[in-house]
């Protein structure tokens, strides 16, 4: 195997079995699937077993806190998918959906890398089944209808001034984040400040993630929150009549997506919210169906594990009754010395010393997964540059912290070199004693549970809530989400809220901006810095390295 093509290019070499072929693995019937071409089908909610779902064995995968280097952690969920495989369990993984925002802007796709791969990788990082344009219509539908009811004389006196639905586009855009809509005169409607959100952070993306079925997820749309009455009465989705044709749109996005890995295994997409601004994880569906199917279910979350595993864990394990029987912490050698101070110029050249300063990162989050109360086990993403001293150190420092640790070179030799973190992931299974540890109560205070996750999981020493979070607090309490999680919004590029703030943060203070509602979803997501929920390009986006030829031949998609 060469170590030196591009992803698209391995992905591009691979010979995919037809679908019907990894669904018949798994003992699906052929006439189950709707078939999307020959290698990419959706599967129906009844093949999810509950019993099953209480056998099979979940596993998490996180990380430490990311870099511009990049971690690796799809491409390990995967390799640990394909290593499980070899070592004879009967294992599959479940991913989200990549969004066309960061594809077409600085982070690329989100369907593997090297030999550890999902195919058909071009499909998964652009449109695929179409599940992100129908969540975009669902959520534009219920902005179309708000701006009717305004214009309507008979409508619900829904004061415009407290309007936060906003519309949604898979794009990052930042021209779009505040815009004045209605213009025109009468005819245009009501003329107010708005503006878009990017699609994996709609509230209706949420809600697919945590929904059980059609009923649910209809409930639950009829229960987002839209406004005011001038009487200062809370208006929801349901009171527009919405939810039904809402959920019509999205008959065919609650089916998780069943492909495939490189190595024939298989994997299931579905979902795809953002962890540092959403929940960060796929859908409790798609999750069921990958326990429902195989003896090894891998998943992963979003981001660091003080995003997407905290919200894993409180948000959607507590709404599904599930619980990982461990958890896999990636980290790199290179991200650890990026954390001890190193430029990303210099993170190919040994430096035990910006490693040891670095270091302190992944052990706040072995702590934070030991906090849980689930076995863990540190995988060491190897690249090429990664001098055998430096490797030696991290896993002796792991041992030394009562944590098993292997070597992942998954993105080099696919399963064959997740061999031993498939091993050991094992072990942790059968050390797994009892369900997680939440982080809060839900039944405290949305203060109390902010305070607690910040102490607890970000190391903060204190909490700060500016006059519009404090004011948000009451609204909360007014609508009935006081006894729901959190869903904290907060840079994913530090266990701070400042995203320049590398290493193990210690006695800052976390600052509350204001605190949104998702009523339907069913929790709050309080804004700390300066988090965006429409990211905007880079000075050179992606999408300049892009191109198709005649024959429908992709180059630059990464």
């Amino acid at each position: 195997m060469s170590s030196y093509n591009s992803d698209l290019e391995i992905a591009q070499s691979a010979k995919p079995d037809h679908i019907r072929e990894i669904a018949r693995n798994l003992k699906i019937d052929e006439d189950k699937l709707e078939m999307y071409g020959g290698v990419k089908a959706k599967l129906p909610l009844n093949l999810i077993d509950d019993i099953q779902v209480e056998k099979s064995n979940l596993i998490l995968v996180t990380a430490m806190t990311p870099t511009p280097a990049g971690e690796g952690k799809t491409t390990t969920s995967i390799g640990l998918t394909e290593g499980l495989n070899k070592i004879g369990k009967k294992a599959i993984v479940v991913l989200r959906e990549p969004s066309l925002g960061p594809v077409f802007g600085i982070k690329g796709g989100a369907a593997g890398g090297g030999y550890s791969q999902v195919i058909p990788m071009e499909d998964i990082n652009l449109h695929f089944t179409g599940d992100f344009a129908a969540i975009e219509k669902a959520n534009n539908l219920l902005a179309a209808l708000i701006d009717n009811n305004l214009q309507n004389k008979n409508g619900l006196n829904i004061d415009p001034r407290t309007v936060e639905w906003k519309r949604v586009m898979d794009m990052n855009d930042r021209a779009l984040r505040n815009i004045v809509s209605g213009m025109g005169g009468k005819p245009g409607g009501m003329m107010r400040e708005t503006g878009f959100n990017i699609t994996a952070a709609s509230e209706i993306m949420a809600i697919l993630c945590l929904a059980k079925d059609i009923d649910d997820l209809k409930e639950k749309i009829g229960n987002i929150y839209i406004g005011d009455t001038f009487h200062g009465e809370a208006v929801f989705a349901k009171d527009l009549k919405a939810e039904g044709a809402m959920v019509t749109l999205l008959k065919d996005a609650i089916k998780p997506n069943l492909v495939q890995t490189l190595e024939g295994n298989p994997a299931i997409i579905h979902g795809g919210p953002f962890a540092n601004i959403a929940q960060g994880t796929n859908s409790v569906i798609a999750t069921k169906m990958g326990m429902s199917l195989a003896n090894y279910t891998v998943t992963e979350a979003g981001f660091g594990a003080d995003l997407g595993a905290e919200k894993f864990l409180n948000i959607k394990c507590g709404y599904s009754g599930l619980s990982p029987k461990a958890i896999v912490l990636v980290a790199t050698i290179r991200a650890l010395k990026y954390h001890g101070g190193l430029m990303l110029s210099d993170l190919y050249k040994p430096n035990t010393v910006a490693l040891v300063k670095g270091m302190a990162n992944l052990e706040k989050h072995i702590e934070n997964a030991k906090t849980y109360g689930l076995p863990t086990v540190v995988s060491v993403n190897k690249f090429a540059t990664d001098a055998d001293q430096e490797v030696k150190l991290v896993l002796d420092r792991c041992s030394e912290l009562g944590v098993k640790a292997a070597l992942c070179e998954g993105w080099e030799k696919g399963g064959e070199g997740t061999i031993q973190l498939a091993e050991r992931v094992v072990e942790a299974v059968g050390q797994f004693k009892t369900s997680y540890k939440p982080v809060y109560d839900w039944n405290w205070s949305v203060k109390e549970k902010i305070e607690a996750v910040a102490r607890k999981i970000y190391g903060a020493k204190s909490v700060e809530f500016l006059p519009k979070a404090k004011q948000n607090l009451k609204k909360l309490e007014r609508i009935g989400l006081s006894d729901k999680p959190i869903c904290i919004a907060k840079t994913q590029n530090s266990l701070s809220d400042d995203p320049k703030w590398l290493g193990r943060p210690q006695n800052f203070t976390l600052t509350v901006r204001e605190i949104e509602v998702a009523a339907g979803a069913g929790f709050s997501i309080p804004i700390t810095g300066n988090m965006l929920r429409m990211p905007g390009l880079p000075a050179v986006p992606a999408a300049e390295g892009m191109d198709i030829d005649n024959d429908g031949r992709i180059t630059g998609l990464s």
